[in-house]
């Protein structure tokens, strides 16, 4: 290329929107899960950059194209420029930094911000002046100003807003989800102040197709990413709490719900186990924050009582059922079917399908669970549970079908005969997926 052409060819780069931000930034991705390795893979279809993650295991597995969250192909990821290191020392030349940990709650449904500050410290520790550090992971409005700046500042030595700067753009991954995915979902952008939102604007501007949406400040930023979890927390505690009303008047829910959703605005939630990592811990992080301020917010917190409870509500169903079908409940074996948080995905962080397993097991049934998702190293670490391969289940009496992976869906009621003992016995559907219509003789349904 000579001169003359290689000037025009800069000038046309420079001209286009969000392409000179991103061309000119060394981007880095802290935190390669769900949502930090979708954003690095993502950039890194555009230009160079570092994928980190303090787990080396997973580092050498995304290095081989292969990601164990299924969230991406292995074709998807070699077509990506990225740097996949567990060294700290990855970051010391990057200047646009994303941080993608996550963000749980402990036992006492307390926020546990400790994966989020050891990011911060790490990052800190390798932050050079001029750099952008932006947040993605979920926090209650003001943590990322009050708590992660401090420990950037202190890890560094530096100060924000003079010699760094820092963003917040909350995720709005959804797992398992092929068509709502980082690039199509609006992105909502803030920073400290204006010219940093500018370029923290530009940059995702470059990779996110459907654009970005500015807001004001970073606690707007934060505010708006709680709620969107905490609205539909509350949406499906309404919808649980219907289930056990209606399950007393011996009316099916599912019926009502679509009775009531030939109404244009009816919104279409439905009841079922509220599990995984943001829809049942967000809420807490935003009553947890509203109580330091002196306020008791009671709605959230039914909302969340309720749905943390839907387990031992099917646990008891379910018993309740055996009784009025004239079946034994000591002894009885009970296949469940999914373990993970949600369908098609191999997370298992915060299952109710777990809690729902401990309750059934209280009540003196045996219990065998199978997810051909989900890791059994995994499985057995986080909740004790032995995972059963499909092909070695032994006859039930009682079919759950608690996630609603695709293979439980097309399985249907011929899956559900073919586990059950001499095709009769208790189905539990709690995901809504079976056809009453269809259901086989000599078979009991109890749907949520």
């Amino acid at each position: 290329m000579n001169k003359a052409v290689k000037q025009i060819a800069e000038s046309v780069t420079a001209s286009t929107p969000g392409t000179l931000s991103i061309a000119n930034r060394s981007i880095a991705v802290v935190g390669l899960g769900y949502v930090g390795l979708p954003v690095a893979v993502a950039f890194g279809e555009k230009v160079n950059v570092v994928g980190f993650d303090i787990k080396e295991q997973r580092i050498e597995e995304l290095r081989n194209g292969i990601d164990a969250t299924l969230e991406l192909s292995p074709f998807t990821l070699k077509g990506a420029d990225v740097t996949y290191s567990s060294e700290a020392s990855a970051l010391r030349d990057s200047d646009f930094i994303i941080i993608a940990v996550p963000t749980p709650i402990n036992a006492q449904n307390q926020p546990d911000l400790t994966p989020l500050l050891r990011a911060s410290q790490l990052v800190g520790s390798q932050l050079q002046k001029g750099a952008i550090v932006v947040y993605e992971s979920t926090v209650y409005p003001g943590a990322t100003e009050e708590d992660c700046i401090p420990v950037l500042e202190a890890a560094s030595g530096l100060k924000a807003g003079e010699d760094f700067f820092v963003g917040y753009s909350p995720e709005r991954i959804n797992p398992g989800d092929q068509e709502h995915t980082f690039k199509t979902i609006k992105k909502i952008v803030s920073a400290q102040d204006e010219k940093t939102l500018d370029i923290v604007a530009e940059v995702y501007e470059a990779v996110v197709t459907a654009g970005v949406h500015r807001a004001s400040s970073i606690k707007v930023a934060e505010a708006a990413k709680i709620i969107e979890n905490t609205q539909r927390d509350l949406n499906i505690a309404l919808m649980n709490e219907l289930a056990i009303i209606f399950d007393r008047m011996d009316i099916d829910t599912l019926e009502v719900l679509e009775a009531a959703g030939t109404k244009w605005n009816f919104l279409p939630f439905r009841p079922g186990l509220v599990g995984g990592h943001c829809i049942g811990v967000d809420p807490f992080y935003l009553t947890m924050k509203a109580e330091a301020l002196g306020y008791h917010p009671e709605v959230i917190l039914a909302g969340r009582r309720i749905n943390d409870t839907m387990g031992r509500f099917i646990a008891t169903s379910l018993v309740k059922t055996l009784i009025k079908q004239n079946m034994p409940v000591l002894g009885s074996r009970v296949t469940v079917l999914g373990l993970s948080f949600k369908e098609n995905v191999s997370d298992i962080r915060n299952s109710k399908v777990a809690s729902l397993v401990r309750e059934i097991e209280e009540f003196g049934l045996e219990v065998q669970v199978t997810d051909r998702l989900v890791s059994k190293e995994e499985a057995c670490a986080e909740y004790g549970i032995e995972l059963v391969d499909p092909n070695e289940l032994k006859p039930a009496d009682v079919v759950i079908f608690a996630v609603s992976h695709e293979e439980y869906v097309e399985g249907g009621w011929a899956l559900a005969e073919h586990l059950l003992k001499v095709g009769r016995g208790v189905v539990i559907d709690i995901k809504g997926m079976l056809d009453p219509e269809q259901k086989p003789k000599g078979v009991h349904l109890w749907r949520l």
